[in-house]
């Protein structure tokens, strides 16, 4: 049987005990003898923290590492260079596993942004946007994807890394007997394209996230853990008011579907991200929320 500190050891986050009473209320004996339907620890998503990471990398590397992650994805890297966030990120004990970078960087520049990912030590490389005029297309989704086979195979053959889609939620839209994504995913060779699913677009462009994530099994690498506020409905723009995502499991997401999910498919890294403006309030009850999370 686990005790309950034993299964805070397996997530590595001391600093979020006494959320973690307060979010999930008392472990049952059942809950205790149970594994966590996140294995690993969650990451965290560079952009969660946009603002103080502008004025103080430093700080909010400390500010996250006292939380307990120490993953993260760099999106961006705030003025500095791979380099320095590198040596930051080793001063810390801290790792950077995915690199995300803009559509245009990597389709011009893949061997540039190779570069940066593996001084920053990761071993994937992410793009979140297919730039396009609404709305988006199987026109779109097969340039994409030419492209995509292009970069992914640079990048493996050359660099030994990962690239992986992530998608926004447009990618959702009927076609054929599928959607969009289902045919981004045809026209690219698995071997060099991968994905990261972020649970919120796909809810929010209308598929089931723990569905697309059972669909593409192996070919989901990363996940992004972020929940919508009740209440919110969906559509195909790929937009939503950052003040829309809530504390995970407070929405109208089915987390432990989607860890489920992951756990089956194997996905390599789950990120926390918290686009609010409350995020500083909201990522400590996320954790414990994960924490909380057994079968």
């Amino acid at each position: 049987m686990k005790r309950p500190q034993q299964r805070r050891a397996v997530f590595g986050l001391p600093a979020v005990r006494v959320v973690v009473a307060l979010v999930a209320g008392p472990v049952s004996l059942a809950a205790e003898a149970a594994e966590p339907l996140l294995l690993q620890p969650p990451g965290m998503v560079s952009y969660t923290y946009r603002e103080p990471f502008k004025t103080d990398i430093p700080g909010t590397l400390d500010a996250i590492h006292k939380l307990g992650v120490c993953d993260i994805e760099f999106s961006n890297l705030f003025g500095a260079t791979a380099a320095v966030i590198r040596r930051l990120l080793d001063e810390r004990g801290m790792t950077c596993s995915s690199y995300g970078v803009g559509y245009e960087a990597l389709i011009k520049s893949p061997d540039t942004v190779a570069t940066d990912a593996k001084t920053l030590g990761a071993r994937f490389v992410r793009v979140a946007w297919i730039p396009h005029q609404a709305p988006f297309t199987a026109d779109h989704a097969r340039a994409a994807a030419a492209d995509f086979n292009r970069v992914g195979r640079v990048l493996r053959e050359r660099h030994s890394l990962t690239f992986c889609y992530h998608n926004h939620g447009y990618e959702f839209a009927p076609h054929g007997d599928g959607t969009l994504f289902d045919l981004l995913a045809a026209e690219t060779d698995p071997a060099d394209v991968a994905f990261e699913i972020d649970i919120l677009w796909a809810h929010f462009g209308g598929a089931d996230p723990a569905a697309v994530i059972e669909r593409y099994g192996s070919r989901v690498k990363l996940l992004h853990l972020k929940d919508l506020r009740r209440g919110v409905p969906g559509d195909l723009s790929g937009r939503t008011s950052p003040e829309n995502d809530v504390v995970l499991g407070t929405g109208q997401i089915d987390i432990p579907a989607v860890l489920k999910a992951a756990r089956k498919a194997g996905v390599a890294h789950a990120y926390i991200e918290d686009e609010s403006p409350l995020f500083a309030e909201q990522v400590p009850q996320s954790i414990a929320y994960l924490q909380s999370l057994a079968e």
